[in-house]
């Protein structure tokens, strides 16, 4: 943190996840007060996810090209005026559903060119010797942002509406636009002797599926985020406001996944296994527990505790994966894989999104809940038998992969 580059990342990218955790549960609301319908909630939430889906592996050889830095400040940019504008409808009491959808696909499609750029930054400005302490660190600032966002759109909403708490949302983005803005790291690659796009995209494909860990990681993030997250963000709202108090219950809920992430976060700044891949991957079976307990449902306060705990599972998993990621794969294609990560782990997402509201209406919501459950338990389950997840050792002290390509002068 005494780094300045870092800390300025730091903070811009805590600001920016704040936003992203404001905007769901705000947009949440939205549609409720609009049409009370889980299938238009699911939709406006896919249109997002299909956005981040489809141009993700864009945002992936943009990064890697032009430079980490320029893709998360330009997508806090297209996010400020994006959310802005969903804000503006909502207070002036025009906003249609299609409205809000395609305006959250931009917003998307931002998040697309943010994502893989503020992972593969981090080796840019942080000695190989800190990186664990460094993902740790920005593990903590991105559950800060699922506590900090959720209980700010809660609290907006009690005190406001979902417009208001999209308003202050907008701002969050431009703040960390700024944030952004001072950050100076060594560009890798000269753009001039890039090679074509395709080109760039089959290498990445090439580093990404010659590691059996990272495709099992992967695989089991993409079925885990179609059933838990869809069933959590989509059918954990409609529990709230049926069955608990409403968009305080749900902010609670929301917001100790948040605190579990930062307390998985900060346990793994002093945890340093050998085998770390396989240390995240096994606390991760307990992840789906706070859907079971919506299907009942419990108290509010229990599925919070519930929360929390497969929060902190999560956030050590997303540490130590991180860290064996700049630690394994090249730096000059580390945006790159990147890409094909959170490509992978975002594909099934907008399906789930689509169809988990429907779903529930057929079979209803319990059923819907404590399938979604089961899945997610037994596929976390498989990727410990994964040779490469049992096997995979973290490098020597301060090692990891150097890059391919000599660094050019410091600046964009």
């Amino acid at each position: 943190m005494r780094a300045r580059p870092f800390r300025r990342l730091f903070l811009g990218r805590t600001i920016s996840l704040i936003g992203d955790g404001m905007a769901p549960v705000a947009i949440a609301f939205a549609v409720l007060d609009l049409t009370g319908s889980a299938t238009d909630l699911g939709v406006v939430m896919a249109a997002h996810s299909l956005a981040v889906t489809a141009l993700v592996l864009v945002g992936g050889v943009v990064a890697d090209r032009v430079s980490p830095r320029l893709s998360m400040l330009r997508a806090d940019l297209v996010s400020t005026a994006s959310i802005g504008a969903m804000a503006v409808l909502l207070l002036t009491g025009v906003a249609a559903i299609w409205q809000l959808a395609v305006l959250y696909a931009i917003t998307g499609g931002a998040t697309a060119f943010f994502y893989p750029a503020s992972n593969a930054i981090v080796p840019q400005v942080v000695p190989g010797t800190r990186l664990q302490e460094a993902n740790a660190l920005l593990n903590v600032s991105r559950n800060a942002g699922k506590v900090a966002g959720p209980a700010m759109a809660g609290l907006l909403l009690a005190l406001g509406s979902p417009g208001s708490a999209l308003a202050v949302d907008a701002v969050t983005f431009a703040v960390s636009a700024a944030c952004l803005a001072g950050v100076r790291a060594p560009r890798l690659r000269d753009t001039a002797a890039a090679d074509p796009f395709l080109s760039e995209l089959r290498h990445g494909w090439r580093e990404f599926v010659s590691r059996d860990w990272l495709v099992a990681v992967v695989l089991s993030a993409a079925i885990s985020n179609a059933l838990f997250f869809a069933s959590f963000q989509v059918l954990g709202p409609i529990v709230a406001e049926q069955s608990l108090a409403g968009s305080s219950s749900w902010a609670l809920i929301a917001s100790c996944w948040g605190v579990g992430g930062i307390l998985g976060g900060a346990v793994a700044l002093g945890l340093h296994p050998r085998r770390q891949l396989l240390f995240g991957e096994a606390g991760l079976v307990v992840l789906g527990a706070p859907i079971a307990l919506l299907a009942i449902p419990t108290g509010t306060l229990a599925i919070a505790i519930t929360a929390m705990v497969s929060g902190t599972t999560a956030g050590l998993a997303v540490v130590f994966y991180e860290t064996a990621l700049v630690e394994h794969v090249p730096q000059a294609a580390l945006s790159r894989v990147l890409a094909y990560d959170w490509f992978g782990s975002l594909a099934l997402e907008p399906l789930g999104l689509v169809l988990v509201g429907p779903i529930a209406a057929g079979i209803g919501v319990p059923t819907t809940l404590l399938l979604a459950f089961g899945a997610v338990t037994v596929c976390q389950l498989a990727v410990l038998f994964v040779p490469g997840v049992r096997n995979l050792e973290r490098m020597p002290a301060g090692g990891r992969i150097v890059p391919l390509l000599r660094p050019v002068e410091a600046g964009d």
